[in-house]
C-alpha cells in the first residue's frame, strides 16, 4: 500500500485545521501558504473531505473551512480512508463481499485480511489530537 500525495495533502490540510481549531472559518489561501501546497490542489482535496463529513464549509465573504469535529474525534484513518478511497493492501477486498474467484483457495488471502486490519487500527488509533500533542512534546516530530 502507498499512500498518494492526496492522502498526505489531506492530512497536512486537516492538521492545519486542527492547529486553528480554535479560530473562525481558514481560507484555503492561507492553508496553502502555510503548508506550502497549492490552492488548487487543496481545492481537489475538499470534497473528498466534505463527503466523509470532516469539513464543515462557509462560503462567501470570510468563508472558508473548520474540522467538523474536535480534534480528538478524527482518526488520520477517517483522513486517508475519504482521500483514498481504501487502504486495503490488495485489490481484491475492495468488494464487500469478496467477489474474487480464488477466495475459496487463496492461501494468501488471510495474510493481506491482517495487514488490513493492522493498518485499520493503526490508524484509527491515532487521532489529529493526538498529534498536535505529540508535536507539543517533540517540536521535530513531523508528518
Amino acid at each position: 500500500m502507498k499512500i498518494s500525495t492526496r492522502g498526505r495533502y489531506s492530512l497536512r490540510m486537516m492538521i492545519d485545521l486542527a492547529e486553528h481549531y480554535n479560530e473562525d472559518f481558514i481560507a484555503l489561501k492561507d492553508i496553502s501558504e502555510r503548508q506550502s501546497i497549492s490552492k488548487k490542489y487543496l481545492e481537489q482535496i475538499v470534497p473528498f473531505l466534505n463527503r466523509s463529513n470532516l469539513l464543515t464549509t462557509y462560503r462567501g465573504h470570510m468563508g472558508g473551512y473548520k474540522l467538523a469535529r474536535q480534534p480528538s474525534q478524527i482518526t488520520i484513518g477517517d483522513i486517508l480512508l475519504s482521500s483514498e478511497g481504501s487502504l486495503n493492501p490488495v485489490s481484491c477486498m475492495d468488494n464487500d463481499p469478496n467477489v474474487c474467484s480464488r477466495q475459496a483457495d487463496c492461501l494468501t488471502l488471510p495474510i493481506w485480511q491482517g495487514l488490513a486490519e493492522v493498518i485499520e487500527n493503526y490508524l484509527n488509533s491515532i487521532t489529529l489530537q493526538d498529534i498536535l500533542d505529540r508535536r507539543q512534546e517533540s517540536p521535530e516530530y513531523y508528518i
